[in-house]
């Protein structure tokens, strides 16, 4: 088997897996795993089973570890709850932020290890799926796919807590997608820069998620098909029309599989409603906090997706006749249907009377979590 490694970059705890067969005469593929809140690389690891697929197909998984402890001189880096402030400015832009510090973490293990810089991933689940999202914006160049589980699209809140010290454009987001998804794909196109390239994504999303509404999976989609048509030199808005729909059962869950091409008519985006499926990873550990060990491997199906291979994951399939695709609902699931988390956003100091608002806020939604738990 392979190793774990516990690795400390500048005081940034991660952990990165390294295949048993690692061969030290050549690159290997990287794969950045971004957790949820209220996870670590440990449970991530061991929720997706990414490290036995790891194993198996001989790539390097590298998981940032967002628990880790405050910094007076960098809030924006901190979250009291371990989730990746995506909803932060300076953590939605080249060489500031997190960005900058997953980007510099990988430079590390790259100095370190024989990676193949043409196969470099990153993906993530929830807050983690939004900052995978962030990333691809950020360093096209570094990227050559993201996955994004769950997750928001580019610039989908920008708070600012001296004028929204309540969040209540993250909140808003979460729970009622973008006002306008292609506005997110023309500011990632203008983040890309003089970086600019297409991006190839895979989205998974819950129907029944409360906690992210499951059309923000529709909108990471808009975002990028806008994103990508404007890197192809297109004027005015992308056609988000899938050229494939697909509807099937696979371990006694439905999904619908929506697959996007190109300019060029090359398949490069993904949308995988998952049927009956919250806030999880879909196809995960049974013994997984944030998992629902039904339905679809994302684990498999993702790494496909990055790698290129064109083969079904290996789960025993149920042929359906059922054709349309599963539909979005207007308004939220009933939240008693499925467990919830809460993305919150970064913990304020408590010695600063102008931090009044913010800790109401924070006291808030972790009484609305601890309701839910009950």
């Amino acid at each position: 088997m392979g190793k774990f490694l516990d690795l400390i970059y500048q005081g940034f705890k991660y952990k990165l897996y390294v295949p048993g067969e690692y061969n030290t005469d050549k690159e290997s593929p990287l794969l950045v795993m971004l957790h949820g809140c209220g996870q670590d690389p440990d449970d991530f690891a061991a929720d997706t089973n990414m490290n036995t697929l790891a194993e198996k197909e001989k790539f390097l998984v590298l998981y940032p570890d967002m628990n880790n402890p405050f910094n007076p001189s960098d809030p924006a880096g901190y979250n009291y709850f371990g989730c990746w402030n995506w909803f932060l400015d300076k953590n939605q832009h080249r060489g500031k932020g997190h960005p900058k510090l997953i980007y510099e973490i990988i430079n590390e293990v790259k100095s370190k290890y024989k990676i193949d810089s043409n196969k470099v991933y990153a993906a993530g689940l929830s807050a983690g799926g939004s900052l995978a999202c962030i990333l691809g914006a950020t360093y096209p160049d570094v990227f050559n796919a993201i996955g994004v589980c769950s997750g928001l699209a580019y610039d989908a809140a920008n708070v600012f807590f001296l004028t929204d010290p309540m969040a209540e454009e993250a909140k808003k987001s979460m729970e009622k997608g973008v006002p306008d998804p292609y506005a997110c794909g023309n500011s990632a196109f203008k983040e890309m820069g003089e970086y600019k390239k297409k991006i190839r994504v895979i989205v998974f999303h819950g129907i029944s998620d409360t906690t992210v509404h499951p059309i923000n999976g529709q909108q990471v989609i808009t975002q990028w098909a806008q994103t990508n048509f404007l890197v192809e030199g297109g004027i005015g808005l992308a056609d988000v029309t899938p050229a494939l729909v697909k509807s099937d059962i696979i371990n006694g869950k439905s999904y619908t599989q929506h697959i996007y091409n190109d300019g060029g008519g090359e398949p490069l985006l993904e949308l995988w409603m998952i049927d009956k499926m919250g806030h999880t990873w879909s196809g995960g550990s049974p013994n997984g906090s944030h998992t629902d060990p039904s339905g679809p491997s994302a684990t498999e199906i993702i790494w496909n997706f990055f790698s290129n291979h064109q083969q079904q994951p290996e789960e025993k399939r149920m042929e359906t006749s059922a054709k349309k695709p599963i539909p979005v609902p207007a308004e939220l699931p009933n939240e008693s249907s499925v467990k919830t988390s809460i993305e919150l956003p970064v913990k304020p100091q408590d010695e600063s009377p102008s931090e009044t608002p913010k800790k109401n806020f924070f006291r808030a939604l972790l009484s609305k979590l601890m309701k839910k738990k009950k």
